[in-house]
Formats: structure tokens, sequence, C-alpha cells
């Protein structure tokens, strides 16, 4: 927030990934004391949208037997009780991802950005790259972790 500012770029939207909504809350709490009116997603994987569903529905929703998916650091089962309370009044709305995004995300992180980033790390970078609402805007995400398999790390940039 303080290098846009520095550089008076104006944010149009900051993306968090969210399993249990830690990361986004806290993201979320810092943004807002700074930008009150930024528009705040989470990102989940598609079929494990509990965030996404639980903002729609005003109420915390469980993900009900969901299939796998390549974001093994986002499949929480529901949002955290006390997570989700500061995430209702601070998110504007959820965002999801398919795997298939998420691989695309992970190749480009490499090839373009010069990083390693795991798949549930990726999955702002995917919605940026597929999400057409956020055409044309500025985006911050946060883009973490490394934590991939070597072999599944070969497998997804060496595969279009």
């Amino acid at each position: 927030m303080q290098q846009t500012s520095e550089r008076s770029i104006k944010l149009h939207a900051v993306l968090t990934a969210a399993s249990g909504g830690g990361l986004t809350a806290g993201v979320a709490t810092a943004v807002r004391a700074t930008d009150p009116l930024l528009q705040i997603y989470s990102v989940e994987p598609t079929d494990h949208d509990d965030h996404a569903r639980s903002f729609a529905a005003g109420k915390s929703q469980k993900n009900e037997s969901p299939p796998p998916s390549i974001c093994d650091a986002l499949l929480a089962p529901e949002p955290g009780e006390h997570t989700f309370a500061v995430n209702q009044e601070l998110v504007h709305s959820g965002l999801t991802v398919t795997d298939s995004q998420v691989r695309e995300a992970v190749r480009f992180a490499f090839t373009e950005l010069e990083l390693v980033v795991e798949p549930g790390g990726a999955a702002t970078l995917a919605a940026v790259l597929n999400e057409k609402r956020l055409r044309g805007k500025n985006v911050a995400i946060v883009l973490s972790g490394g934590n991939i398999d070597p072999h599944v790390f070969s497998d997804i940039i060496t595969t279009q």
C-alpha cells in the first residue's frame, strides 16, 4: 500500500488466497486502514469456494466432499469462525479459479516473473490472468509460497 501511494498508483482491488481466512483477514485489515474503499477479494479453487459462498450467503458455508485440487494449501473445509467475522466486514466477495488456470499461473510466474510459486499461492495470479472484471484495473495480489514438489513443478512448467 505504501509503495503504490509513493508511486501515485490508484489500486482498484487487492486479492488474497483463502484457506481458513487468516491471511485474508490480516491483509484486509491492513488494506482497510490505508484505503477504506478499496475492493478486497478472496481467491479459492473451484469447488472449494467456501469463502465466496459464505460472503454471498452472509453466513459461513462448508465444502461438502469437494474433489481434490492442486491448491493443497487452500483446502480448509470452511472459513475459520473468527477470521470469517473479520472478512465478512472487510472483503468485497470471493473469486474462484480452476486447477488449469492455477497451472497456467504457476507457469507464468516462472517464465515471466522468474518466481517459483506453489499452486495455492498462485491462485491470486490465476484470478488476475483470467477474471474479466479485473482487466484494465490496477490490482495488488499476494503471491506467496514456494512449497511445491519439484516433480509437480517440472510437470507444470513443461506441459502446456
